[in-house]
């Protein structure tokens, strides 16, 4: 669950117009900090991963990576739930 912080920043992105990788990119940094003190992620990848996945939830417009159907498919979902979701 990313901190009221990250997606309080990413709406501010949001407002002042910047790209939804730019949005994104507060709930990785969140991660990647989580991975620098030892907590959660195994690796920087990972906590890349989980980012992306967090602002998808959160109402970021990413889109779904083009690699492997099955992860594919689970951005999908993510991006579903955080349009129904509406945070950001």
């Amino acid at each position: 669950m990313p901190e009221k912080d990250a997606v309080k920043r990413a709406k501010k992105l949001k407002r002042e117009g910047k790209s939804p990788s730019t949005q994104a990119s507060e709930f990785v940094r969140e991660e990647m900090h989580a991975y620098k003190e030892g907590k959660g992620p195994k690796s920087p990848r990972q906590a890349i991963a989980i980012g992306l996945s967090e602002a998808r939830r959160a109402g970021v417009d990413l889109e779904p990576p083009k690699d492997r159907p099955e992860l594919r498919k689970k951005a999908e979902r993510d991006l579903e739930v955080g349009e129904t979701r509406g945070e950001l």
